[in-house]
């Protein structure tokens, strides 16, 4: 008999529950009533495009329904068995995918690392938008170099965006990973858009990562506080 372990690592039951996620997600957005800020966000897309659109961990799963329709979008997605599952979301949402996955430590390559950063500076360079987390796994909320070495090496800007949602389910895992109710209200937001310098040194580089850091947390804070309604709410990540 199959354990539990064994079953969540069969391609087809990935496959189903990647399937099942898109649809519910779906459901999410669509029963969902949406305030933007700014206003003219979406638009900004298709003006600046290609960009790097940056999000943290945990708060993923809506960003599928950023892209306008028309252009094309690839995410970087871990290589994780968990990963199988939110790569059959996003593509059956339209988003392309790049496996591979940043850190923190030496196992830049083991994780796939280096492979996605070449596949995302190739799409960036073919005018394909890319979508990443700005965070590494198990350091949340702290944006790594990553994501601004490809805005160095690919000439492209940042975009921080984050998407919330009144009626949502916070799990307690390193994350806070956010699982997103239907039948609310919700909110997106976008920060202004960070450029880093193809001739940064690393002094440059860290003030681009914490500007990045801090732009991603302070729209993530302001959705918080559009989508419930409450000034003092903030990102329920940071309690």
């Amino acid at each position: 008999m199959l354990s539990l372990r064994e079953l969540t690592r069969s391609q087809w039951v990935q496959r189903a529950t990647g399937l099942a996620a898109a649809h519910y997600l779906r459901l999410v957005w669509q029963t969902t009533r949406f305030s933007i800020e700014p206003a003219d966000a979406y638009d900004r897309i298709p003006r600046h495009a290609p960009i790097i659109l940056a999000f943290w961990h945990g708060q993923h799963f809506l960003m599928p329904f950023v892209k306008p329709k028309g252009l094309r979008a690839k995410v970087l997605i871990s290589r994780h068995r968990d990963g199988e599952i939110n790569a059959v979301a996003a593509e059956c949402l339209g988003i392309e995918t790049i496996r591979g996955s940043g850190t923190h430590g030496s196992d830049f390559t083991r994780k796939g690392g280096v492979f996605g950063f070449n596949a995302l500076v190739r799409a960036l360079k073919e005018g394909i938008n890319v979508a990443m987390t700005a965070d590494v796994p198990k350091v949340s909320r702290v944006a790594g170099l990553g994501i601004v070495k490809l805005a160095q090496v690919s000439g492209r800007p940042i975009y921080p965006v984050a998407i919330a949602t009144r009626r949502r389910v916070v799990l307690d895992n390193w994350d806070h990973t956010t699982i997103n109710l239907p039948f609310g209200r919700g909110a997106g937001v976008a920060g202004a858009p960070i450029h880093v310098p193809r001739d940064a040194d690393a002094e440059t580089l860290e003030l681009a990562r914490k500007a990045v850091e801090e732009a991603l947390s302070a729209a993530t804070s302001r959705a918080y506080e559009m989508a419930d309604g409450n000034q003092a709410a903030g990102d329920p990540a940071r309690g």
